[in-house]
């Protein structure tokens, strides 16, 4: 497939403004979901990582794709491979959101790069977001988006697999059921219409996985949160990405231990043990 990276770099530097109100309802839903696996927060305080949850796309229903995302070439660049999957990212929290803040995300386009891969081309688009409330901006966002070919029938979704974690000792452990129930909420709590979340036939059949994918965010999600636990709720400076999909069904593992240069390393294994996704919480200097 032909690439004309020269037009869609004249997507770099594109902005967009977006605005939502923190709900206590959405806190309460976002609270349920997650349940007992979220750091200790100030009394009004949002959970931590729910700023994903805010203002998503809202496409109509005839406007979006066979894979149930929105169409591409608005904001996005209008990348010509089908598969958009969530590669990584980083966020750093300045200030925690309360109940009943507005909060205003400002997005722009940066990074669009094309490499070739063992399993064909791939398209990184970076989208970085400051998400602003009347006392300032409270996060700062960058969102690595990953565009890959369409599935091959018996290859992995990914093209390659995650490394092991041999056993690598945690300072905290939690165990989540990665339940379809987990998925359909925060696909609700999103309003991510993606079909390898809550489609099976769809997600094995044409995408090649094994099963329903676990969002990229609860992992991210959960990962900064058993940082935030293990380090008593310091701001969080976190470095994630994705390694290997994480299929839903069983539960898995979210784990956490500090190191020795004094950041801390998270990460989701399966329950084959290997890693899914990984992320380092650097403190600031």
């Amino acid at each position: 497939m032909s690439i004309d990276i020269a037009r869609l770099a004249t997507w770099t530097g594109r902005t967009e403004e977006a605005q939502d109100i923190v709900t206590p309802r959405l806190v309460q839903s976002f609270t349920a979901t997650f349940g007992r696996h979220l750091a200790a927060h100030g009394s009004g305080e949002a959970p931590l990582a729910l700023h994903w949850c805010l203002a998503p796309p809202i496409s109509d229903i005839d406007a979006c794709g066979p894979d149930g995302h929105a169409a591409k070439g608005e904001f996005l660049p209008p990348v010509p491979l089908p598969r958009r999957m969530w590669a990584g990212g980083r966020i750093e929290t300045l200030a925690p959101l309360r109940e009943g803040d507005h909060v205003i995300r400002r997005s722009r386009i940066g990074d669009i790069a094309y490499k070739e891969g063992r399993s064909g081309p791939l398209c990184f688009v970076a989208v970085h977001h400051d998400y602003v409330t009347e006392r300032g901006v409270a996060l700062r966002e960058r969102h690595d988006i990953v565009y890959r070919e369409a599935a091959q029938p018996g290859a992995s979704p990914t093209g390659a697999s995650s490394p092991a974690s041999d056993g690598e000792p945690a300072d905290l452990v939690w165990e989540v059921e990665g339940s379809p129930l987990l998925l359909f909420r925060y696909s609700a709590l999103t309003f991510n219409g993606h079909r390898i979340h809550y489609d099976a036939p769809y997600a094995t059949g044409i995408e090649g996985y094994a099963g329903l994918v676990v969002h990229g965010p609860i992992q991210a999600t959960l990962i900064a949160n058993i940082i935030a636990t293990l380090t008593d709720g310091a701001p969080i400076r976190l470095d994630y990405r994705g390694l290997s999909p994480l299929i839903a069904g069983d539960v898995f593992r979210v784990k956490a231990k500090r190191l020795a240069d004094g950041s801390v390393k998270g990460w989701t294994e399966g329950v084959d043990g290997r890693v899914r996704m990984e992320g380092f919480h650097r403190p600031a200097d």
